[in-house]
């Protein structure tokens, strides 16, 4: 066997940081301090997140009537920026871990464990190897996939495309996992499944998005942690998840001055709004905008800090930890593969087709009782919620805005809403807040300070995390279409 450093196998153990440009070992680990004091998030400054929660009993209420772990969580901590969602959320998410329903309490959270694993979210997998305990779970099955039964093991396919390619799950998924036999899922058992998935993945999105740091841990008084270099070189840990250090933002994305930023985006929204009135774009042209955006979509370059050093036999991937692998299979799929691969198109979902509200919601809530009203509940009230304010502006209806957003997810994974012109998504979200977007929705796990900082520098802090909202439900919302769909096709 060839041994020498030209490998392929000997290539594969090392990846090239383009920031400093330093060759580092796939199975590095260094020392970084626990962040201890800076509150609940890396990106948002410590005191307007507490801030928020000493003024809002409301939140307390919350947690102690809605959370799984008694606790007033980081995750939490940060939504509480927007109270009225926060409400939503909890309730939705207590429902599907605690309340009656076709799986067992374990099977729950390990199946969040398995969601968060295909982002290499070690924040929501610490958070669900506890309650997974808590609940009666096997302590053997957290060994990793091949200590589980053989239905669960069975999710991996399905776990794998929702997370990356939802556009790919077909009848013929739903009718291996429902087959007769020992290991079938029963219907209502695979929704419940699909709901913790969809939601779990959707979340990883908002941790990573929203820089959701580690939970303090009790044990570690040093201040120290042992962690796996991921997809972050030493230098990025000092560049892009410092509070303190946003020198590198605006050079890095060459954005104009913010302030004038802040005025011309409201400038392009008023003019939407009058254009709009003034005359309506045919479908055909419509179509044309969609299919032009969906394109460009796949062109968007994400937020990678590592490339592979080059060698034809492999390409470029992440780093994964064993704590991570354990609960996945094929953990280089991904979203990237898909424009990487050349492929002639993302095939095009019409939403007026299958609609979340005339068709998924009916058949969530058959199926699985009343999560449907919960999630349709929270859809509604992440896409409505509006305190009419950008920035230092008062009295600004930021409809265009919100709809651009929750719209733009959906194109990347191929769903068109016919009565929508796509044309104002390329009017509304410059390209450092197109590139967040699709790194925060499809490679949430590559997410750093430096991209969150890149855009929309004049807004505050709580206007950026209501855009993190929009993404997570945007995307959940889109995976569950897709999932649901195909369990739709599988009974017709």
């Amino acid at each position: 066997m060839n041994r020498s450093g030209g490998s392929p196998s000997a290539a594969a153990n090392y990846l090239l940081c383009t920031n400093c440009r330093k060759v580092l070992r796939k199975d590095k680990r260094i020392r970084v301090s626990q962040p201890l004091t800076r509150g609940p998030s890396a990106f948002i400054p410590e005191n307007e997140v507490v801030q928020a929660n000493t003024v809002d009993e409301r939140t307390n209420f919350l947690v102690e009537e809605y959370s799984t772990s008694g606790r007033l969580d980081n995750i939490t901590q940060v939504m509480s920026l927007h109270t009225q969602y926060l409400e939503s959320f909890l309730r939705s998410q207590f429902y599907m871990l605690r309340m009656d329903g076709p799986l067992p309490l374990p099977y729950r959270h390990y199946i969040a464990i398995m969601a968060a694993a295909r982002h290499q979210c070690s924040y929501l997998i610490n958070m669900h190897v506890d309650e997974f305990l808590k609940t009666g779970g096997i302590a053997e099955w957290l060994n990793g996939l091949e200590y589980v039964p053989q239905r669960l093991r069975n999710l991996n396919e399905i776990n794998k495309l929702l997370a990356h390619r939802p556009w790919l799950i077909t009848k013929e998924h739903i009718q291996t996992l429902v087959k007769t036999g020992e290991n079938n899922w029963s219907l209502p058992e695979l929704v419940h499944a699909v709901v913790l998935l969809a939601h779990y993945h959707a979340l990883a999105s908002f941790v990573f998005g929203s820089g959701i740091n580690p939970e303090r841990d009790p044990d570690i008084s040093n201040g120290l942690r042992l962690i796996s270099v991921n997809n972050f070189c030493v230098c990025d840990l000092a560049n892009d998840n410092n509070i303190e250090n946003a020198s590198l933002t605006a050079s890095s994305f060459g954005i104009v001055d913010s302030l004038s930023e802040l005025e011309a985006l409201m400038d392009r929204m008023k003019r939407l709004q009058e254009e709009r009135e003034d005359e309506e774009a045919s479908q055909e042209e419509m179509t044309t905008r969609f299919e032009k955006e969906k394109k460009e979509s796949l062109f968007v370059v994400s937020g990678d800090t590592f490339h592979s050093i080059p060698h034809s036999d492999f390409e470029d991937d992440m780093i994964i930890t064993s704590d991570v692998s354990r609960y996945i299979e094929d953990p280089g799929f991904g979203y990237e593969d898909f424009a990487r691969r050349g492929e002639e198109h993302l095939p095009t979902f019409r939403a007026q087709d299958y609609t979340w509200e005339n068709h998924g919601f009916s058949l969530v809530n058959r199926l699985y009782s009343d999560i449907g009203h919960l999630l349709d509940e929270k859809f509604r009230m992440v896409y409505n919620l509006t305190y009419n304010t950008m920035a230092t502006h008062e009295d600004v209806d930021t409809t265009t805005l919100r709809r651009a957003l929750f719209n733009y997810v959906h194109c990347m994974f191929g769903i068109r809403y016919d009565d929508y012109d796509y044309g104002e998504v390329n009017q509304l979200l410059e390209r450092s807040l197109k590139v967040y977007i699709k790194t925060v929705t499809c490679y949430p796990e590559r997410t750093t300070k430096r991209m969150y900082d890149s855009y929309w520098r004049q807004f505050k802090h709580s206007e950026k995390v209501h855009v993190n909202l929009l993404l997570m439900e945007a995307r959940m919302q889109a995976e569950l279409l897709y999932a649901l769909r195909a369990i739709t096709r599988h009974l017709t």
